[in-house]
């Protein structure tokens, strides 16, 4: 039996097989809406934020 997981986006059922090529999600448009929203920082991974050497605070240096 296939397992079936809900659509991240839209909350419809998924089934987990080749059958679903956007899987998690429902379809292309829900991967799409998925992506804009961790693109425009609508979602992200919780924790300290990345310290990169050359991008300390006051470090206005143009590369």
């Amino acid at each position: 039996m296939p397992t079936s997981v809900p659509c991240p986006t839209c909350q419809t059922t998924v089934e987990w097989s080749d059958k679903s090529p956007f899987k998690p999600f429902c379809s292309e448009r829900c991967k799409l809406i998925d992506l804009g929203e961790w693109a425009n920082e609508e979602k992200a991974i919780p924790g300290e934020p990345a310290v990169i050497p050359d991008q300390q605070p006051g470090n206005d240096e143009a590369y």
